[in-house]
């Protein structure tokens, strides 16, 4: 009897230790189609809650995993996930291919949805444009987010001014101040900085864009007509991080921006500076510039709290002083003298705050506060007229976030406040205050594993406007194949100011103030309707499109119309401005190489106009190309674009025209070094017609409709001193 006893004694003994055994192991991952090592991959252990990140050699170690078979998760962005089972110990190599999936942005959480799904499961359509993507704009343009918006398919960047540079951004073919710009969330620039609003946003702090086209009003109240883009700013991580990035141009700017971010436990802190300076530019030597005599200086400082791993604070200031004077080259450089007498200088000075409470109620709940507190100072000064003001805005908000396994909530209210105040000695005072209460509520809803219904409802009160209801709704359709479609339509509305485009073409000289009593707030509504589809064509060939088609109309759309005595006076149109169009979005991928080619066709009518005739200045066809070599040492860019012909305001056809830019990028382990050739065939205004017109001491500017800077090489340098990825 005490040998059997014994004998089980034994056996139970082996079977414990046979439990306990485990080992060490590692875990390969490479690409499917390259057969290449994939660094920074996630491989997950389910049950073990334990997961490790792939190194350069594409490798995952582990140790003391138990013996047996476990579930893992593999994966990477842009790439499709894998589920399966591993045998440990295993008799063969732990080896995995990710396939690369068609969407990149699947696993991408955009803050403009203020929802935590991520891109595939959001019915409303929102373009990404990446930190990568951000910085090749960057070297292309360090001076502001012009580049970025450009090559955007159907978005145009519409200059205003020769003398200034002043730009507003239009997207399918609506003026720009029916596009909402956003920081963090934070509506900070329009209004009195117009056109000089894009002008003064440094790309280099920023993580990504969020482009939403289309009626946005829901989550983010009037002024999101056209759409919204929102700027998201990096934040710090435990790894500090320090930017520095040199310019220099042939047309003599130089530009210096300096990045730096750190945090630890309980506090963090990020600093943004830039500094451009800008000669007077005359590629034509018709004596007047191209390019303003610029003198432009920008800072941000972030302080972040993080009190807890559910709670984060943060307070930021953001400060510009630009100095912009353009016209007749020789009173910029050596004054008045005879017939070289004009000149137009804009000097302003931008201060604002951001504070931003966040806090997790529970695990599926959360609430946002948020406040800030901007101040633009605009002093523009033409022979013989000076428009002069202060502008003063604040916006307040709070919002809940709830989610369940099938359904988010987002509910909020928010206080935005303009005041703006021209100086007493103007002959003409356009002073307007306004104040508007909103509150909100958007929901997102899994109808099934393949369908999506998104639905909102704000209710904003102005009050000088009124009431404005804005529902919305958005459906989305998916499948494991790669096709997805959307549709989705809402409401906007558009509170009048003096600050628009026609106004800013003649400086805002004679343009009275606003007439509350008389005009009617801008109202909109609008359709999008997108199909995407992605797949391989080959082992090592990636391919998706997405094609869009939109019409957006605007009633009671702001007018300004010459009245007596030379003056001009805003009115309400008579018939709607109507917007349809199409845009499409091809990429290829194989190993190191991408090629896009996107198509847009923008048809604005101005249906209160005889005929209803295409808006001046919006092309109707536009076509772009963009191939890029990407590896860890290199980067290279070729660009071609397409614009076609426009009509002028009087009627006049002009011609259509291709831009080509070329980037080469060499990355070393403590930075970059790299060089821009920006429209190197040299496609400007003054080639096809002339950019200003006789008499010289009081030219005429015509209307711009094509770059006026020409080709613009720039070289570059990049420094990180804590160091790239080790390309050497």
């Amino acid at each position: 009897m005490n040998k059997y006893l014994l004998s089980i004694k034994l056996i139970l003994i082996l079977c414990l230790s046979l439990q306990a055994q485990t080992s060490d192991i590692q875990i390969k991952v490479l690409t499917e189609a390259e057969n290449e090592p994939l660094l920074g991959a996630t491989v997950y252990f389910e049950a073990l809650e334990k997961g490790a990140v792939t190194d350069f050699d594409g490798i995952a170690t582990f140790t003391e995993i138990p013996d047996g078979q476990h579930q893992i998760i593999i994966s990477f962005l842009g790439f499709e996930a894998l589920e399966t089972t591993i045998q440990i110990p295993s008799n063969t190599a732990l080896v995995f291919k990710l396939k690369e999936g068609g969407n990149q942005l699947d696993a991408v959480v955009l803050q403009s949805s203020r929802s935590t799904r991520t891109v595939r499961k959001i019915p409303t359509r929102i373009e990404f444009i990446g930190a990568e993507e951000l910085g090749e704009k960057a070297i292309m343009n360090p001076t502001n987010i012009s580049m970025v918006l450009r090559e955007s398919t159907g978005i145009q960047m519409q200059q205003t001014s020769l003398s200034s540079g002043s730009t507003n951004i239009r997207i399918q073919g609506l003026d720009g101040r029916y596009t909402q710009l956003l920081r963090d969330g934070f509506p900070l620039y329009g209004g009195f900085s117009s056109g000089l609003s894009i002008l003064q946003i440094p790309p280099l702090d920023l993580q990504q864009f969020e482009i939403i086209k289309g009626s946005s009003s829901t989550l983010y109240g009037g002024g999101a007509i056209a759409g919204l883009v929102n700027m998201v700013s990096k934040t710090p991580d435990e790894e500090p991080a320090l930017d520095i990035m040199l310019t220099q141009t042939q047309a003599l700017g130089s530009t210096a921006n300096v990045f730096y971010s750190k945090r630890n436990e309980k506090f963090g802190v990020s600093l943004y500076g830039s500094g451009h300076y800008q000669k007077a530019y005359d590629p034509e030597d018709d004596g007047f510039s191209n390019l303003p005599k610029t003198t432009s200086i920008s800072f941000n400082p972030k302080l972040f709290y993080y009190p807890s791993d559910k709670t984060t604070l943060w307070f930021g200031l953001n400060g510009t002083y630009d100095d912009r004077i353009g016209g007749d080259i020789t009173k910029i450089e050596s004054g008045e003298e005879g017939i070289h007498q004009y000149t137009e200088e804009n000097n302003s000075k931008r201060l604002s705050s951001q504070l931003v409470y966040q806090t997790q109620l529970d695990s599926v709940s959360s609430v946002e506060f948020k406040n800030s507190v901007s101040f633009f100072d605009r002093n523009l000064t033409v022979p013989d007229f000076n428009f002069d003001g202060k502008q003063t805005n604040t916006f307040t908000e709070i919002t809940y976030n709830t989610a369940s396994e099938k359904t988010d909530w987002i509910v909020g209210a928010n206080l935005y406040t303009s005041n703006f105040d021209e100086n007493d000695n103007a002959p003409l005072q356009r002073d307007q205050k306004d104040v508007t209460f909103g509150a909100f509520a958007n929901n997102i809803y899994d109808l099934s594993d393949n369908w999506i219904l998104e639905t909102g409802l704000r209710a904003d009160y102005n009050t000088d406007f009124g009431f404005f209801p804005l529902p919305r709704i958005s459906l989305l359709y998916k499948n494991n194949s790669g096709f997805s479609s959307r549709i989705g339509g809402g409401l906007g509305y558009k509170i009048p100011d003096i600050f628009t485009e026609e106004a800013e073409y003649i400086n805002f000289e004679n343009v009275l103030a606003i007439d509350k009593s008389t005009i009617d707030a801008e109202r909109s509504y609008g359709v999008n309707f997108d199909v995407n589809y992605q797949t391989r064509l080959s082992d090592e060939i990636g391919f998706s499109i997405n094609q869009l088609f939109y019409v957006t109309a605007i009633n009671d759309g702001l007018l300004l119309n010459s009245v007596d005595n030379g003056l001009f006076q805003f009115e309400n149109a008579p018939d709607e401005i109507f917007s349809k169009g199409a845009e499409t979005n091809i990429k290829f991928t194989y190993k190191d190489f991408r090629w896009f080619l996107n198509y847009a066709l923008i048809d604005t009518k101005l249906n209160y106009l005889p005929g209803n005739p295409q808006k001046p200045l919006t092309a109707k066809h536009n076509a772009g190309s963009v191939l890029m070599y990407e590896s860890e040492k290199w980067r290279i860019g070729y660009e071609t674009f397409y614009t076609g012909k426009q009509f002028l305001s009087n009627g006049t056809e002009t011609t259509d025209f291709v831009t080509m830019g070329l980037l080469v990028m060499r990355n070393f382990k403590l930075g970059s070094v790299f060089v821009n050739f920006e429209n190197f065939t040299d496609r400007r205004q003054s080639r096809f017609s002339p950019l200003v017109l006789p008499p010289h001491d009081n030219p005429v500017f015509p209307e711009i409709y094509a770059p006026t800077d020409g080709f613009i090489f720039s070289v570059g340098l990049i420094i990180k001193p804590f160091g790239n990825e080790d390309h050497d």
